[in-house]
């Protein structure tokens, strides 16, 4: 083969050894940018992940103090159905002592009545006894009984009784 050739041969052999070397280096960098991309986007995501679960911390807080407060309302509703309970209670105990109250009253009342209308059957019993001995002793019948009482009146002191106090040098007499 000829020395031209030859030279050819191994140009064109360098040039394509260059090319290789060229398209290696190409690759290389993009390979680079690609792992600094990747890199990049590790740390975001890295950092993401960090204030995910900041706030999964702080979301967790959050639910603690709310069940803490859910279970004081819960025990506070309870204790206020008891006492509401023992409210209705006391009102049915206390109703139930004034129906007593108001029934003893009312029976009272009743055999009060009754007691009057015995006292006044007897005083017209009696009434029709006395006119009926009056009629007859032959005296005369008393005025029918109005319900009026008369008042006697009060005796007031006279002013003749009231003594006569000697008056001291100096005092003076006003009237």
């Amino acid at each position: 083969m000829a020395p031209s050739a030859l030279r050819t041969r191994a140009a064109a052999a360098l040039r394509m050894k260059q090319i290789a070397v060229d398209n290696q280096d190409r690759t290389i960098r993009s390979l680079r940018a690609q792992l600094a991309t990747q890199r990049r986007g590790s740390a975001a995501t890295k950092k993401e992940l960090e204030e995910t679960r900041v706030a999964l911390e702080a979301s967790h807080k959050v639910i603690a103090g709310l069940t803490e407060i859910g279970l004081r309302m819960s025990k506070k509703v309870e204790r206020m159905k008891v006492k509401k309970q023992q409210i209705r209670a006391n009102h049915v105990e206390c109703h139930q002592k004034f129906q007593a109250r108001i029934h003893e009253a009312e029976d009272s009342m009743q055999a009060q009545h009754l007691l009057i209308e015995a006292l006044v059957d007897e005083n017209d019993s009696l009434l029709q006894t006395i006119h009926g001995l009056q009629e007859a002793n032959n005296a005369p019948a008393p005025a029918p009984f109005d319900g009026d009482w008369e008042e006697e009146p009060e005796e007031e002191p006279e002013e003749d009784e009231i003594e006569d106090i000697p008056l001291d040098e100096g005092e003076i007499d006003d009237e």
